[in-house]
């Protein structure tokens, strides 16, 4: 398992580093957040469908949705 630097440290890391490698280093952090979110709705939007394909959900409309937020 991989050693993880604590949050200050990782910042104090990035100050050291060139404004250029800053820039590559938020690139690739933002590369990753969005794929790890875009991995994570994947995973909600299968098990949306395995749980509505075995009738655990039933369609709505907007309006019923609201209705029942409101509620």
């Amino acid at each position: 398992m991989k050693k993880m630097l604590p949050f200050s440290e990782a910042l104090e890391a990035a100050d050291k580093s060139s404004p250029e490698d800053q820039e590559a280093q938020l690139k690739i952090l933002h590369r990753r957040i969005i794929e790890r979110r875009r991995k994570e709705l994947a995973k909600d939007i299968e098990q949306a469908q395995r749980e509505f394909q075995a009738g655990q959900c039933q369609p709505r409309t907007l309006e019923e949705l609201m209705n029942e937020i409101i509620s």
